[in-house]
């Protein structure tokens, strides 16, 4: 029983409380208000931050510093990049013949020397251990 004063009726059950954090799913099943995004090469919903690969921005733009994480594939022949200019990720393939290792899809570029260097167009925006 609710106790009510003159003039207040009783809120909807949809209106007494917003969603819960966590309460949201994406199409993979993931919730992102938790922190969570779909990995195509972990096949799993994944947080971005806990993911030990991570490459800080190089020049920030902003009075903050954002970052990019990444995944390797079991065999090595692919990674897959979350940055914040994209939407969900990119999987980049593993390109042969190369000094070191380098991986690639249009005109994103991982490559790992002493550290990873992830390269949009020809320059470098992350780099990391």
């Amino acid at each position: 029983m609710s106790i009510l004063s003159f003039g207040q009726t009783e809120p909807k059950p949809s209106e007494t409380l917003p969603p819960l954090v966590g309460g949201d799913t994406d199409a993979h099943g993931c919730k992102p208000s938790a922190g969570y995004t779909f990995s195509i090469l972990k096949n799993d919903c994944i947080r971005t931050f806990e993911q030990p690969i991570q490459l800080n921005e190089v020049k920030p733009k902003n009075s903050y510093k954002s970052f990019a994480a990444v995944i390797v594939s079991d065999d090595n022949k692919q990674v897959e990049i979350f940055m914040p200019s994209i939407t969900g990720s990119v999987v980049l393939s593993k390109k042969l013949k190369t000094r070191f290792p380098t991986w690639q899809k249009g005109n994103i570029i991982l490559t790992k020397r002493s550290k990873y260097y992830l390269k949009q167009a020809n320059r470098v925006i992350f780099a990391g251990k």
